[in-house]
C-alpha cells in the first residue's frame, strides 16, 4: 500500500505524560522519545506497539509541518531526529530555526529563529548550509527549569523550553562559543552537529571540525547546564602526563594536531555514569606521515567519568587512520547473555561494517578482536601501522571486498566500460596505504554504517542497520607546487591545490554530488558569495575562515580566472591581515602535507548507478547474542530499473531505522524518497509511503492518549536530491 502526502520537515517524535495528553506507558517501558536516538542508551527502539504487523498497513498522514525555508537551489537538508517530551514535539528547520509543536496535531507553540539574535547585525549567509541532527532536554529535579540545548553551527544555544527564547543567564547571554575552551586558539572550523547527551546538570557535547592537516583538536567537554561554565574537558589528543601522551612520537602533537573528534553523537550508562564517546581520525585525512604512531585517541570508542571526564578505558578501532573511518554513529548499550553469563555491552558500528562489542564496564571483547597484518607499502615518509583490529564476530554488515567479478553487470556495455575503469585502480586490499596506484575504499567514505546509527531491540537484542555499498577510488598526487605563474592568480592555485584539490580535484570538476564542480563557478555566483562560501562553509564544505584575507583574495582570483588587473582591485578592498600564532601553527601543519587525493570518487556508470553489483543498499538483522547475520534485505530502489526486469537494487542511503514492539523497522533514508515499514522477523517490507523529499534523516515514534505516531524529517539535498521543509507523521 503506497500513501502519497506533503512532508513534514524531518522529524519522527515521541512524547509521554503531559497536562493535555496522557500516554499509555511509562518511559521506563521505552514509550517515550525524549532524547536523540530514543534513548540515553542510543536504541533507536520503542515498546509502543499500537502500530503494528496486524494493522501497519493503514497508516496514514496525521499531520504535517513545514517552516518553508528549504533552500530553493536544493542544496538545503534536514537531518533531525526531533525529540518528544511532556507531548512536545522539538525540532530544527533547513534553516536550523528551533520549534516546538502539539504532538498531536502539529501545530507549532513557538519558534525561535538563532538570526533574531545575531548581534553583528549581519544574518548568517550560509545559515541554510549547516546540519543539526537532534535536540537535548534538559529540567530541573524540582521541574521548573526547562531548557533545550542545540547548535547552530559553533554556537550552542539554552532555549527555554516553555518560552522559547533564549536564557540570558547562560553562557555568554544565551548560547557558548565551541571555539573556545578547546585549550589553544584556533581559526579552523568548529560545529556542534549531532547532540551529546545530559548527565545531572551537566551536558557533554562533541563537534565536528575540519579533516585537513589545520584541523582544531576535537576535545570532548562538559558544561554546567545552568551557566554554561564548562565543567571538563578530555583531551583526544593527550598532552603530557595524560595516558597515550607516550604512544606519540611528535611530543608536541597536542600543540599543533587536530581531529580526534566526536561528531557522531554519544551514549550514556546513567545508573553507573558512563558516558560511551567514538572519535573520528585526526587531520590530515589521508596522509600522515607528519603524525606518526598509532594516533591516540583519534578513531577510538572511549568510556569516560560522565561526572569528571576521567577515562575509565579506551578501544582503538582503526590505528595510524589513512582512510577517513571516523566511528560513524553513537554506540548502542545492550545487555546480552554471553557464555551463561547476563553483560552488559556497548556496540560501535564502523564505516568498514563491523560491529566491535565490549563489557561496558571494563572494554573487554564479547566476542574476540584480532589484529590482523595489513599490506605497508606506502607513500615515502609515511609510516603505517601493520595490523588492524578485526572482530571475529558479530559478522559484517557490509561486503568486504570488491574484486573484479563484482563490477556491475547491470548492462554487457555498462559492465565492460566500469571493468576498464576498475583496472585502472590496482590496490583492492581493505587497509592498503593511499598511493598513487590507486585504491578501492569499500565501503566507501560514507560506509558502510553512517551517522544514521543502529537500533536495537531490547527484548530479543538483535539489532537493525542499514548501509551502503558503494566503491569509491582513493588516488593521490603529489600537493601541486608553484610554477613559474607568480601572478595573484598562480599564488591562488597554490591554496586551491593545498586547501581544496581533495574534495573538488585537480581540474576543478568535483564528483557531481557532494562536491560539486567549481567550473566556471563565477557564472553562478558573485565574488563576494563565493567568499562567503569560503569564510562559513557549507553542506558537506567546512568552514576555511583560517585562510589568511591575502590568500582567500588570491584563491578568489584563480576561481574566477580573472586578469591581474581585476585580480589586483579585488586583492586591495581587503587589506591583508597579519597571521596569528594559531594561524602560523596550522599553516605550518598544511605545509607539511606533501600529498593530497584527486577527489572523494564515487564509482558511478555512465547512468549515475554504483559500479558495482547490487545490492546498493540494504538493511540488515544481526543477533548480538550469537553474532549472526538473520536476513539482509535491499533498501531502496530505481523503478526505472525494477520496470526492466531488474531485481530491487537498493540505494545509497543516509538516516536510520527505528524499531518498535510492534513487530516493526521503520526506515527513510533512501534515494527514491519514500518511508517504509519492515517486518522485523523476515526483512519483508510490509507499507512504503512516498514523501515530498528524502527523508535523510532518522525517525521518531510516540504515544499520546493510546494512539502511535511515527515522525520523520524530509530535508533531502544530497546526493543529488531535491531539498525539502517539512516533517510528515504518520497514524492509523
Amino acid at each position: 500500500m503506497k500513501i502519497k502526502f506533503i512532508l513534514l520537515s524531518g522529524l519522527f517524535a515521541m512524547a509521554y505524560c503531559s497536562c493535555k495528553h496522557k500516554s499509555t506507558a511509562p518511559p521506563t517501558a521505552y514509550s517515550g522519545w525524549q532524547t536523540y536516538a530514543g534513548t540515553r542508551e542510543g536504541n533507536r527502539y520503542s515498546s509502543n506497539e499500537e502500530i503494528n504487523l496486524s494493522n501497519v498497513y493503514h497508516l496514514k498522514v496525521a499531520w504535517t509541518f513545514s517552516t518553508k525555508d528549504r533552500d530553493t537551489a536544493n542544496r538545503s537538508q534536514n537531518q533531525c531526529n526531533p525529540i518528544i517530551v511532556d507531548g512536545v514535539l522539538y525540532g530544527t528547520s533547513p534553516k536550523l530555526k528551533l520549534f516546538a509543536l502539539d504532538a498531536a496535531t502539529g501545530a507549532q507553540r513557538w519558534i525561535f529563529d538563532p538570526a533574531s539574535v545575531d548581534t553583528s547585525g549581519k544574518n548568517d549567509p550560509m545559515a541554510y548550509y549547516k546540519v543539526s541532527r537532534g535536540v537535548i532536554y534538559w529540567q530541573n529535579d524540582k521541574g521548573g527549569e526547562k531548557r533545550i540545548f542545540y547548535s547552530v553551527g559553533a554556537k550552542t544555544y539554552a532555549i527555554d523550553a516553555e518560552a522559547g527564547t533564549p536564557v540570558k543567564s547562560f553562557g555568554l547571554g544565551g548560547y557558548i562559543d565551541l571555539t573556545k575552551d578547546l585549550g589553544r586558539e584556533t581559526k579552523s572550523f568548529v560545529a556542534g552537529t549531532t547532540p551529546g547527551v545530559v548527565y545531572h546538570d551537566l551536558f557533554i557535547v562533541g563537534t565536528r571540525v575540519a579533516e585537513s592537516a589545520d584541523a582544531a583538536p576535537g576535545h570532548i567537554r562538559a558544561y554546567d547546564v545552568r551557566t554554561g561554565k564548562m565543567r571538563w574537558i578530555f583531551h583526544t589528543i593527550p598532552q603530557p602526563g595524560e595516558k597515550g601522551y607516550e604512544t606519540w612520537q611528535d611530543t608536541t602533537a597536542w600543540k599543533k594536531f587536530g581531529g580526534a573528534n566526536s561528531w557522531a553523537g554519544m551514549s550514556l550508562d546513567e545508573k553507573r555514569g558512563i558516558v560511551y564517546i567514538p572519535t573520528g581520525s585526526i587531520g590530515g585525512d589521508f596522509y600522515g606521515g607528519f603524525r606518526k604512531g598509532k594516533n591516540l585517541f583519534g578513531n577510538t570508542l572511549l568510556a569516560l567519568d560522565a561526572a569528571t571526564g576521567k577515562l575509565k578505558w579506551h578501544f582503538q578501532v582503526v590505528h595510524h587512520d589513512l582512510w577517513d573511518r571516523d566511528l560513524p554513529a553513537n554506540p548502542n548499550l545492550v545487555t546480552v547473555t554471553h557464555d551463561g553469563k547476563q553483560i552488559d555491552a556497548v556496540a560501535q558500528i564502523t564505516k568498514h561494517g563491523y560491529i566491535f562489542m565490549f563489557d561496558r564496564t571494563n572494554g573487554k571483547p564479547i566476542f574476540p578482536i584480532e589484529e590482523k597484518p595489513v599490506p605497508t607499502m606506502a607513500l615515502p615518509g609515511e609510516q603505517p601501522w601493520p595490523t588492524q583490529p578485526i572482530p571475529t564476530l558479530p559478522v559484517p554488515f557490509t561486503r568486504q571486498t570488491f574484486n573484479p567479478e563484482d563490477v556491475s553487470d547491470i548492462s554487457p556495455e555498462t559492465h565492460q566500460d566500469m571493468l576498464q575503469k576498475y583496472n585502472q585502480v590496482k590496490n583492492r586490499l581493505m587497509f592498503t596505504p593511499p598511493s598513487k596506484q590507486g585504491g578501492w575504499i569499500f565501503p566507501g567514505f560514507d560506509g558502510g554504517g553512517e551517522w544514521g546509527g543502529a537500533a536495537v531491540d531490547m527484548e530479543s537484542k538483535i539489532m537493525y542497520i542499514n548501509c551502503s555499498e558503494m566503491p569509491w577510488a582513493q588516488v593521490m598526487i603529489n600537493v601541486p607546487k608553484g610554477g613559474d605563474d607568480h601572478s595573484l592568480k598562480g599564488m591562488g592555485q597554490m591554496i586551491y591545490n593545498k586547501n581544496c584539490i581533495a574534495c573538488h580535484g585537480p581540474e576543478l570538476k568535483g564528483n557531481g554530488s557532494s562536491y560539486p564542480s567549481l567550473v566556471n563557478i563565477g557564472k553562478k555566483y558573485k565574488e563576494e558569495q563565493i567568499s562567503q562560501i569560503i569564510t562559513n562553509g557549507r553542506n558537506m564544505m567546512p568552514s576555511f575562515k583560517q585562510i589568511p584575507p591575502a590568500d582567500k583574495k588570491a584563491l578568489l582570483a584563480f576561481l574566477l580566472k580573472l586578469p591581474d588587473a581585476k585580480a589586483v582591485k579585488i586583492m586591495a578592498k581587503e587589506p591583508s591581515a597579519n597571521h596569528t600564532a594559531s594561524t602560523k601553527t596550522e599553516q605550518k601543519a598544511m605545509d607539511e602535507v606533501p600529498y593530497t587525493m584527486t577527489g572523494y570518487n564515487r564509482f558511478l556508470d555512465k547512468d549515475g548507478y554504483p559500479g558495482i553489483k547490487p545490492p546498493w543498499g540494504t538493511l540488515n538483522a544481526i543477533d548480538l547474542t550469537s553474532g549472526k547475520l538473520l536476513w539482509k534485505v535491499p533498501l531502496g530502489e530505481y523503478a526505472e530499473l525494477t520496470k526492466k526486469g531488474i531485481p530491487v537494487t537498493g540505494t545509497e542511503n543516509y538516516g536510520g531505522p527505528l524499531v518498535t514492539k510492534g513487530g516493526l523497522v521503520f526506515i527513510a533514508a533512501t534515494k527514491d524518497e519514500k518511508i517504509r515499514a519492515f517486518d522485523k522477523k523476515t526483512g519483508k517490507v510490509l507499507w512504503e509511503a512516498q514523501l515530498p523529499a528524502a527523508g535523510y534523516a532518522t525517525p521518531a515514534t510516540y504515544s499520546i492518549d493510546g494512539k502511535q505516531y511515527v515522525v520523520i524529517a524530509c530535508g533531502g539535498g544530497k546526493i543529488g536530491s531535491k531539498s525539502g521543509d517539512e516533517y510528515v507523521c504518520f497514524a492509523l
